[in-house]
């Protein structure tokens, strides 16, 4: 028996199983062990496939990848919210390319997970809002012009120092190869944001705007690179080149990009370099208390715990379910269609005393 049950009565659309996701007979999928794959790895091989992967090479590859999809597809709906205020047509069809990229590049990690045993029907289009993986920023609204170029200069450059060294690093041949791709994309996104910006501060009142919507998104931006080296552990995802640099590595090559930008165009934002450290110091309490209504910072309570920040990604924001249900709605919409249509043929060949048909 299928989707469909014989009666009307009786007839149900069947949900595929989160289960399915989360474990999919991982040990019947990748038979390779733990020895096998290092030994692999040694060689300067790739991993082009299942039958290259021990359960936990599996287990891993799919949670960044996950992350790196969800990042992706939620990022669409976001900047298309703030695109819709673009100051002229033409602005308005560059941030649509924008958007296609990010949906393509989400394509591509979720037809990955395809190929890593993943029902990629249930992950995009019937996941619950909250168990999307993506970084808290995304959950805040971007309300305008301004702030979507201040995203691409931002969130973007998070986005790039990201999948470059997973570029750079990746043992998964597949994805290696597809990031070549996604790299030169991302570049036109950062260019984006940054050409925009310094057009914006040749302006007073463009100037503020810019300043204001930095002040909240950087610090939001300082968190996309997740918990500190002292509270992470990155034994195995350095081992099989699942990232190349830690969390604080990563953190300090962005700073390494928009810090100096910033300085540039002259925006203020809470970091500096160091000579003496050589590295980029973070000039405010951080981790630090987030209003997200009102998007503002709570500096005056000083460093919070990386608990209460945990708590609040936890939590998500009030665009999580907004956007993922923009995301899933034809979907789900075309489903609904497709029972009721398949209800009422059965209907009417039970009132014509027929046999409900077989599909």
């Amino acid at each position: 028996m299928g989707l469909l049950d014989r009666t009307v009565a009786d007839y149900k659309l069947t949900l595929v199983s989160q289960v399915s996701y989360v474990e999919a007979d991982i040990e019947a999928l990748a038979q390779r062990t733990e020895d096998e794959v290092r030994e692999h790895l040694a060689a300067g091989k790739l991993v082009e496939g299942l039958e290259h992967m021990s359960p936990e090479y599996l287990r891993g590859i799919r949670r960044i990848l996950t992350v790196s999809a969800d990042t992706e597809w939620v990022s669409a709906p976001s900047y298309l919210r703030a695109a819709q205020h673009a100051p002229a047509l033409n602005n308005f069809g560059s941030a649509m390319s924008i958007i296609q990229d990010e949906l393509a590049h989400a394509h591509i990690a979720f037809r990955l997970l395809g190929d890593c045993g993943v029902d990629m029907d249930w992950l995009m289009y019937e996941r619950p809002a909250e168990q999307f993986k993506y970084p808290y920023a995304f959950d805040v609204p971007l309300n305008s012009w301004v702030e979507l170029v201040c995203a691409n200069a931002l969130y973007d450059q998070a986005g790039f120092v990201l999948l470059s060294d997973i570029h750079q690093s990746s043992t998964f041949g597949p994805w290696k190869r597809a990031l070549k791709k996604v790299d030169k994309e991302e570049t036109f996104h950062l260019r984006h944001g940054r050409t925009w910006i310094k057009k914006l501060v040749a302006d007073p009142e463009g100037r503020a705007e810019v300043q204001a919507a930095v002040d909240w998104m950087f610090i939001l931006t300082l968190e996309w690179f997740g918990l500190p080296d002292t509270r992470k552990r990155h034994g195995v995802q350095l081992e099989y080149g699942f990232k190349g640099k830690t969390n604080d590595e990563l953190r300090q090559d962005w700073m390494s990009e928009v810090v100096p930008f910033m300085e540039e165009v002259g925006i203020r934002v809470p970091s500096h370099y160091d000579e003496e450290s050589d590295s980029y110091l973070i000039d405010c309490p951080f981790p630090a208390r987030f209003d997200p209504e009102k998007r503002e910072w709570d500096l005056s309570v000083g460093p919070v715990s990386w608990d209460e920040v945990l708590e609040r990604w936890k939590g998500r924001g009030e665009m999580n379910r907004v956007y993922v249900r923009t995301m899933q709605r034809g979907y789900q919409e075309a489903r609904r269609a497709a029972v009721q249509g398949r209800r009422d043929e059965v209907r009417d060949h039970q009132n014509a005393g027929l046999e409900a048909p077989r599909r």
